[in-house]
């Protein structure tokens, strides 16, 4: 059987094929997310078809920002339920999910069977999102690629204050026209969302190991900034922008 998992985003929509016989991913893919979601789901499947040949779908599930704007699937879930399904089967351990989106946060707490325990999200506000990475890359001047590597090279400590994107827009412009140097000022940022993070988490509680997913979690410094702020390593899947839709295709099996 193959069995489709769809997670449309805000910012992306991301398909996984996954083949129960040989029990792994036959296929993954992700793009923007258009003013369709439908047509951006038909675009990702035409890619498929074409990489695959005429592959045949079982069942199918959609999850995501933009689910209910979807129709054609089998099932529908929570990003909650799927980012906690993905997350324990790439790492059975995992006590502790952060879910960072274009537009939301998520920390959610496991069992010991991987089924969720509870989880507070973020979606009032873009600080500690994608967001609030987005606007300081375009703030620099850099692509969100760069954006980590030049935090990377960070030599000093900038203290960036506000909790609103709005008002760190004009922080960031004011610590540029201060003289201070991009790469201080993305390792601020990148500090910033890690300590919006840790507060977030104070209501549950969490345990590790802590996987950190979404497409967020591929910016390898804001990684570092979390890790070093809860003191512990985190878990990262290999390709963290797909962990939503592989979760939504394993609920389907």
């Amino acid at each position: 059987m193959n069995i489709l998992g769809i997670d449309i985003g805000s910012r992306n929509t991301k398909i996984v094929l996954y083949d129960t016989q040989k029990h792994k991913i036959a296929f993954s893919a992700y793009k923007a997310t258009d003013i369709s979601a439908t047509q951006t789901v038909n675009n990702l499947l035409e890619d498929m078809y074409q990489r695959l040949g005429p592959v045949s779908i079982d069942r199918s599930c959609v999850t995501g920002y933009g689910r209910k704007l979807y129709r054609d699937a089998d099932l529908e879930k929570s990003e909650i339920s799927c980012h906690a399904r993905a997350c324990s089967y790439l790492f059975p351990e995992a006590r502790t999910v952060i879910d960072i989106g274009g537009q939301d946060s998520k920390i959610i707490s496991l069992n010991a069977d991987g089924s969720v325990k509870d989880f507070v999200m973020n979606d009032k506000c873009a600080a500690g999102t994608g967001r609030f990475l987005e606007m300081t890359a375009m703030r620099l001047m850099y692509d969100l690629d760069s954006l980590s590597r030049l935090a990377s090279e960070s030599d000093q400590t900038v203290p960036l204050s506000s909790t609103c994107v709005v008002f760190a827009e004009s922080e960031i412009i004011g610590l540029l026209a201060g003289g201070h140097k991009v790469e201080n000022i993305a390792r601020a940022v990148n500090m910033s969302i890690a300590k919006r993070i840790y507060a977030q988490m104070a209501p549950l509680q969490c345990e590790t190991p802590i996987v950190f997913t979404g497409g967020v979690a591929q910016g390898t410094d804001l990684a570092f900034c979390i890790s070093n702020i809860l003191a512990t390593k985190l878990l990262i899947p290999d390709d963290p922008e797909i962990t939503g839709a592989l979760g939504a295709a394993l609920i389907a099996l």
